[in-house]
């Protein structure tokens, strides 16, 4: 059975009306957000004004399509490609939608944000250091007028050749900025397993940057996840889900440390998953249950229908997670940002105290 709900929210007993103070609760703490497109980010009215300003042929109806979440929604990657080959045309509306989203997520309680970007599909338009210049501009605009840290993560297109993949790290490595930080690979995971991009991974960990990789995110095998951890040594993995199916793999990945971005509105388990088994069968809980050590994120929030605030509430009210829990996923997201060690000990203090005061502060639920 396929969900048919329109939303992000599972029609599901398992979810209650929160009482208002709960909710803001959700919104204010601090957090990182380390999962996050920033494709996945464009609002519908800024879309629309792309899709003008850059003359492309999408329609109205299009866009409608693509905003519309239902039994059938239109894809993701359909819509990032979309975006890569007639909408973003030009570096200034790089800068444009990663300035709007620091700005949103800064509403949310976000401190310090990470975003993926894919610029093979983008190469028609502009060299990667146009690009690069273009999200590092609105990262530092971001800061300055938000208060939200960013950093940048050139993403592999692996839907693209291994080749590919070894020249968007060259570009990385010839154009070094400070706001770039890591290595991501994503876009669709079947057929086009991890080991194809060894050497991309491998350049990238010579040279310094940081490496993760989506792996087991369309239900596909626990081996992409080994892989990621093993031959291209991810010390964080986004999604992760399948490592379930291997209780010894899953074992390793606790000793090792390997933290996981979640994301509860994962569209391949809405798509699947009823709505009354998503609380119940959605393997963030076994991975919980795993004692393997996550976070959760907003992925593509725009395209999802949700923000990185309603993703943590969602992990409280929909998949049973404590408050004790989700300051645990706090600890583990700062663990697993990209930014110095003496950063790390500061927000771990700073962000679990604030965490603590807010959470305190919160009238009892009431017990259905």
């Amino acid at each position: 059975m396929r969900s048919t709900n329109p939303g992000f929210v599972p029609d599901s007993p398992f979810v209650r009306p929160l009482p208002p103070e709960w909710e803001a609760f959700f919104c204010v703490f601090p957090k990182a957000e380390l999962h996050c497109h920033l494709l996945g980010t464009i609002s519908r009215e800024t879309f629309s004004d792309l899709v003008k300003l850059a003359g492309s042929p999408v329609t109205e109806d299009d866009i409608s399509a693509f905003y519309t979440r239902g039994e059938k929604p239109v894809g993701v990657l359909r819509i990032f490609r979309a975006l890569e080959e007639s909408i973003l045309t030009k570096p200034e509306f790089l800068t444009r939608i990663t300035v709007e989203h620091m700005e949103r997520v800064a509403a949310q309680g976000v401190r310090y944000i990470e975003f993926f970007w894919n610029w093979t599909g983008l190469a028609r338009h502009m060299s990667f250091e146009a690009a690069q210049s273009a999200v590092a501009q609105g990262l530092r605009e971001g800061q300055m007028r938000f208060g939200v840290i960013g950093r940048s993560v050139p993403a592999i297109d692996r839907e693209a050749s291994p080749e590919d993949a070894v020249r968007l790290v060259e570009e990385m490595c010839a154009h070094r900025v400070p706001e770039t930080v890591g290595l991501g690979i994503d876009y669709r995971e079947t057929g086009h397993e991890p080991e194809n991009f060894w050497k991309a991974y491998r350049m990238a960990r010579k040279a310094g940057f940081h490496v993760t990789a989506h792996a087991g995110e369309f239900g596909e095998h626990w081996r992409n996840v080994e892989t990621a951890m093993t031959l291209l040594e991810c010390r964080r993995i986004d999604h992760g889900y399948t490592i379930t199916d291997n209780p010894a793999l899953a074992a390793r990945a606790r000793a090792q440390g390997i933290i996981f971005s979640v994301v509860p509105t994962n569209s391949y388990y809405l798509r699947t998953l009823s709505d009354d088994e998503w609380a119940l069968r959605h393997p963030i809980r076994a991975m919980a249950r795993a004692g393997l050590r996550m976070f959760p994120n907003s992925d593509d929030p725009a395209m999802h229908h949700v923000s990185v605030s309603e993703s943590w509430k969602l992990m409280f009210n929909w998949l049973g997670f404590s408050l004790g829990d989700l300051r645990q996923c706090l600890l583990s997201a700062i663990d697993a940002a990209w930014i110095d060690d003496e950063t790390k000990a500061r927000w771990g203090v700073e962000w679990t105290d604030e965490f603590d005061r807010l959470a305190k502060a919160l009238p009892p639920l009431q017990q259905n």
